[in-house]
């Protein structure tokens, strides 16, 4: 009998997304587990309350909670170092590891090890995001060699709001971005109810979608040993991992 696997998902406190839909994914792979812990995110903005939702201390308290459940690896489900800059995810996994002695991953780190893995330069983006953050998250980007200028956004900043994003409204904005001689796309935010369209945006438009909340599913399985391969009907990413 194989190995029971457990994952531990950070998750902001107002996102009523990412669970489901990770728990979605998990279910085709019958010896692997998903738990969750919540610490408070209520907006998205460049604003010093919004910047400060996501100190370190806060997100380690929350990996503690996991870490009493022995998890194998825990994932922060979330994108903030999209426009923190890179080093905020890799600071935070540092910390998560030596607080709890469990290996850490955030879904924004695993997208860049899969971009680099696919050889993407050029990573179109569909966000919920204000202007100004999500004109953040195309220089962060530009730091590593990826171009994101390709993009379409909401100028949303309630965090709660981006689950109530439709799927039309997801269909036009990865269509808009498709046209314009892209390859991949990013649908950025693990709030976005869009993973389960990933697989009909890849057949529609032959591009790969690199969904924030199954990145960070694909990065945790990669580490623990799981052949994600058996999933099916959930992207590209997964299923030839």
């Amino acid at each position: 009998m194989a190995k029971r696997i457990r994952l531990g998902i950070l998750t902001p406190s107002s996102n009523t997304s990412l669970e489901p839909l990770t728990q979605a994914i998990i279910s085709q792979l019958p010896n692997v587990s998903v738990h969750f812990s919540r610490f408070t995110v209520v907006k998205i903005s460049l604003d010093d309350d919004g910047l400060g939702q996501f100190q370190t201390e806060k997100i380690v308290e929350a990996a503690r909670l996991l870490a009493d459940a022995n998890v194998d690896m825990i994932g922060w489900s979330g994108t903030s170092s999209g426009w923190l800059g890179f080093q905020a995810d890799e600071m935070l996994c540092e910390a998560i590891t030596t607080a709890t002695g469990i290996p850490a991953t955030t879904s924004v780190l695993a997208l860049n090890r899969a971009a680099r893995g696919l050889g993407i330069k050029e990573l179109g983006l569909v966000t919920p995001y204000t202007d100004d953050v999500q004109t953040a998250i195309v220089e962060t980007y530009a730091t590593i060699g990826i171009d994101c200028s390709k993009e379409r956004h909401l100028g949303i900043s309630k965090n709660s709001a981006f689950a109530d994003v439709s799927e039309p409204s997801l269909d036009d904005m990865v269509a808009s971005v498709a046209a314009m001689d892209i390859k991949a796309i990013s649908t950025f935010c693990t709030n976005l109810y869009a993973a389960q369209r990933i697989s009909y945006w890849e057949k529609e438009y032959d591009i790969v979608v690199l969904d924030t909340v199954v990145t960070v599913i694909w990065d945790m399985l990669r580490h623990c040993g799981v052949d994600s391969t058996v999933i099916k009907g959930w992207g590209r990413l997964l299923s030839s991992a």
